[in-house]
Order: C-alpha cells, then sequence, then structure tokens
C-alpha cells in the first residue's frame, strides 16, 4: 500500500514516521524548504517509547505531485485554516481507489473533503498525541499518548479497512479501526471545545479555572451545551465518555490547557471557527441555544481582529 502523509510537523510527522519505522511504504507531502532539510538532516522523533531517525525520508512536493501517480492512502493532518490549499495541493494523489483518513479536529473538514473528492473515499478519523515542532525540524512527543482512530462513516467493516489495518500491525502507536468513528469524533469535539472554550476565554489551566469562584459552574455549563448540540445532531457523548470527561476537564489542579491557548500565547492562528463557530452553527441548525460557546467565540474572533490588524 503506497502511503502519502500530507505535512511532516508534530501530527503528521510523528505517525508518518512511525509507519516507516515499521516497513510501510510512506512519502511525506510538504513544502520545499521542509524537503531540503529533510533530505539533509532526516526525519528525527524524539519520544519516551522510543527515538527514530530517518534518513533521507521520502518527500514530493505539490507541484511533483501528478507525476507520483495517486496512492492508496492519504494521512491528512493539517490545521483546519489551510485545509481549502491542502485539498488543491493533495488532488493529483487521490484516484478512484484512493481513501482519505484525515485525522483534523472537528467535523467541518468532512464537508470539504466530500466535496473535493466524493464522500465515498472520505474515512472518518481521530488521533490523540501530544507533541511539537522544534525550530531545528525535530518531533518531539512529550507523553505516551499515541492512538490513531479511523473507520467508515457508516460503520461497516469494509475491505480497505482491512486493509489499513493490515498496514498498521506492529507499529509504534496504538491504532483502532471503529464502527462508531463518526460518534467518536463527536465525543473528542465536545471535550476538545470546552477544553479549547474555558482555557482561551480564562487564559488559565483547568485547575486555576476550577480555582476561581465560579469555575467550575463555568466548565459544566460549556460542556453541557456542546453536549446538548452533540445530541441534537444525533450523536451525545456516550454517558461514561461523558462522564469521564467531566472528571478530567474539572480536575483540581490539572495543569491541562488546550494547543490554542498555546497559539493564542505565541501569537499564532486559531482554528476558531472549525473547533467553535461549527459546533455553534450546528447547534443553531438543531434549535440548541448556545451562549457560553457564543461568548467563546467573541473572544477568539476578538483575538483573530487584533492579530490581523497588529500584522498589517
Amino acid at each position: 500500500m503506497r502511503i502519502l502523509v500530507v505535512g511532516a510537523g508534530a501530527t503528521g510527522g510523528y505517525f508518518g514516521a512511525r509507519l516507516v519505522e515499521a516497513g510501510r511504504d510512506v512519502t511525506f507531502l510538504v513544502r520545499p524548504a521542509r524537503a531540503e532539510k529533510l533530505a539533509a538532516r532526516g526525519l528525527s522523533v524524539r519520544s519516551p517509547v522510543g527515538d527514530i531517525r530517518i534518513d533521507a525520508p521520502k518527500t514530493v512536493t505539490a507541484d511533483a505531485l501528478a507525476g507520483a501517480g495517486p496512492f492508496d492512502l492519504v494521512l491528512l493532518s493539517a490545521k483546519a485554516y489551510d485545509l481549502d490549499s491542502v485539498v488543491a495541493d493533495v488532488a493529483p494523489a487521490v484516484g478512484p481507489g484512493t481513501a482519505v483518513l484525515p485525522i483534523l479536529n472537528g467535523l467541518r473538514h468532512l464537508d470539504v473533503l466530500d466535496h473535493a473528492f466524493g464522500a465515498d473515499r472520505v474515512l472518518g478519523g481521530s488521533c490523540a498525541i501530544v507533541a511539537t515542532l522544534t525550530g531545528d525540524g525535530e518531533i518531539r512527543q512529550m507523553t505516551d499518548l499515541h492512538t490513531l482512530t479511523y473507520g467508515e462513516r457508516d460503520g461497516t467493516r469494509s475491505e480497505r479497512i482491512e486493509r489499513i489495518e493490515a498496514q498498521m500491525e506492529g507499529v509504534r502507536f496504538q491504532p483502532r479501526a471503529s464502527d462508531k468513528i463518526l460518534l467518536e469524533m463527536w465525543e473528542k469535539w465536545v471535550f476538545l471545545a470546552t477544553l479549547a472554550g474555558s482555557t482561551t476565554l480564562m487564559r488559565s489551566a483547568l485547575g486555576d479555572i476550577v480555582a476561581a469562584p465560579g469555575g467550575r459552574a463555568f466548565i459544566e455549563a460549556l460542556h453541557d451545551e456542546c453536549q446538548a448540540v452533540a445530541g441534537a445532531n444525533g450523536n451525545a457523548a456516550r454517558e461514561k465518555v461523558f462522564a469521564g470527561a467531566r472528571k478530567m476537564l474539572t480536575a483540581e489542579g490539572s495543569a491541562m490547557t488546550a494547543s490554542m491557548l498555546r497559539d493564542i500565547e505565541g501569537g499564532a492562528r486559531i482554528e476558531a471557527d472549525h473547533i467553535i463557530g461549527d459546533l455553534i452553527a450546528r447547534g443553531q441548525s438543531k434549535g440548541v441555544e448556545t451562549p457560553v460557546l457564543a461568548r467563546v467565540l467573541t473572544h477568539l474572533k476578538a483575538y483573530e481582529h487584533r492579530r490581523a490588524r497588529e500584522a498589517a
């Protein structure tokens, strides 16, 4: 199976490197500057579950992708705000038999990919990893959390899922085929929107919010609101999953923050519309009021406007 990993950043680079480590045929779609660095320095991963160094990994740039022919699997891990340009870049790699496996947060990207490539080619997918790309291009995994979940969106067990499963055998991360992938994507979204919404609005870790007057109640109200949207769309988080998320979100002393907060603190772009705005829109379409989410979105959009103004 020929696998194209879109990007070689912290997420795509990590999972792609682990697949190469397991002997899979992996090519990384990267920008020319990144391709030059990978050719010169290789792809390095520092990880608590084992370091990797891949000398001169296979790479391709967007302008050369048409000559590479269609791939069997495209693993797509771009940021949501880059999705339109990524779709245009990756289009030559998608043929009649290609499966596209996106591991972005939220669900909005599925509509974009369905329109571009056809819903029959687009799988559901989700990942969990805490990793960063250093200034010298090394990937550093911060914890041993590294899951990759995928499946047909209709819940069937197809031939291509079985082929992907075969490619995942023996890799040094935790892959799993799911027959409830859309539900699991919603469950992650409910958790992530609560985490991102609370920590960005309060500019604090969860434990600091919980310690503040009204902080726990705020997190719970936001979590309930996100769950209400999911439920109205037929994918409420399962009771055990929701309870586990609530416990994590309201844990005293927790140092957990969302990567979106770290992006704001670093002056970077954020996925406000994809993570929060789209959740509000899906709530509105079902008659669910989302006043707490609306407050979060106002805050995030104000940051985006300020960032754009200061960059002008």
